[in-house]
Parts: C-alpha cells; structure tokens; sequence
C-alpha cells in the first residue's frame, strides 16, 4: 500500500504563443524513466489554451484519449465531425488503430485536463463521445457507481465539493486524485493540496478527503496495476 503527493509546482512546463500545457508524467523533452505511466495512463497534461489556440489536426492510435474541459470550451474535430465541448464536459476519443483529430479553444480562454490510456486491443472503429455535466459523477461519496468508464477497469469521477465538504474516495487497485480546482484541507494523507496537485494510492483502502473552498477533484480508477 503507497500514498504519493506529487505536487503541480513540480510538473514540467512548455509555454508557446497562446498556450501553456503542464505535463504530470515524462514527456518528450522532459523525459523521467520513473515516471513514465501510472497503470494504462501514459500521458496527464494539463492545457491553458487562448482563443483559438491549441493542437491542429494530427494523428493518434492505441489510446483512449479524455479530456475534461475545466474552464472556457473545446472545439473538436475527428471521427464524428465538428463537436463543442463545454467547460465541465468530459470527451471521450476512441483511436483505434489509428485516427486524424484537433482541439482548438473555442472560448476566450480555456482550460482542459486531458488523460491518454493506452489501449493495447485498438478495438473497433475511432470515436468521439462528449459526456455533460448531469452525466458526470459529482457525489460527496465520490460516485462509486457513476462516472466514465472509457476502458474496462478504467473509470473516471468528477467530484464536485462546496466548501467544508467531504469526499470518500473509492479503494482501487490503483487510484489518481487531481485537483482540477480549489484545494483540500490537510489531512492524514498530507499537507494541504491545491490546484494542479494529486494524490497516486496504489492498493489503499478508501480515504476522506475535505475541501478547503469550493473543489473539483478528477478520480481515477484501475482495477489492475498493468
């Protein structure tokens, strides 16, 4: 059983003309060999995009790419055509063996957390499905029954907390809690978390987290380690 608090003021940084990303796992030029996944999630970015600005069309395969839009709007283009995904949607890209896409701000400034799961059976053809808030999971127990489930095993809650308000947060086999906002009160886990920190529990039991202000926590899930 292992509890890890990695915090978002050590992530690395990439900044452009209208955008910054900060990368939660080893990426490209940052390369970490202890860091190079976290069970099926290869890839934890975390975009600050300006109007208009992100990632022109390019080309992805193996992976279930989601991505939870924070603040602002996401414009889509894939295998399903043109989609807008508002701020507390979830988006959900299925590659396949191999598919075309692009994500441009839609808003004068947006946020989006976006996760790659590596998807090693590239089963059946490229998707895009865009899950809005009421379909998103927001209880104070942590949705154990709701949720997105992009892989089998793989399972997403967005958990949204007023201020003094608690959350259990489900045993798995493996477990990441980011803080998409707000922050949480310090607990026997550890000091408080803000913005941008995360817990990784690996083989934990079930823990109570409280938020110090109004909090948005994006939970992950994995039933197995691999």
């Amino acid at each position: 059983m292992t509890v890890e608090i990695r915090r978002g003021t050590d992530r690395f940084e990439e900044r452009g003309d209208g955008y910054l990303t900060r990368h939660s796992l080893s990426f490209g030029p940052a390369y970490d060999a202890d860091n190079l996944r976290f069970g099926p999630m290869v890839c934890h970015d975390d975009h600050l995009l300006a109007s208009g600005r992100g990632f022109e069309t390019h080309r992805h395969s193996g992976l279930v790419v989601v991505s939870y839009v924070v603040s602002g709007a996401l414009a889509h283009t894939g295998p399903t055509g043109e989609h807008e995904v508002p701020a507390g949607s979830v988006a959900v890209l299925r590659t396949g063996a191999g598919v075309e896409h692009s994500e441009v701000a839609a808003a004068p400034q947006t946020r989006f957390v976006q996760v790659w799961l590596a998807d090693d059976a590239q089963a059946g053809e490229p998707s895009y499905d865009v899950v809005a808030d009421g379909g998103v999971d927001g209880g104070v127990d942590g949705g154990v029954d709701g949720g997105v489930e992009p892989l089998p095993g793989a399972r997403l809650r967005v958990v949204r907390l007023a201020d003094g308000e608690t959350a259990t947060l489900p045993a798995a086999a493996l477990a990441h809690v980011f803080v998409a906002r707000g922050a949480l009160l310090r607990s026997s886990l550890a000091e408080p978390l803000a913005d941008g920190d995360a817990f990784r529990f690996a083989d934990e039991p079930a823990h109570e987290v409280t938020a110090a202000i109004a909090t948005t926590l994006l939970v992950w899930t994995f039933d197995t380690p691999a």
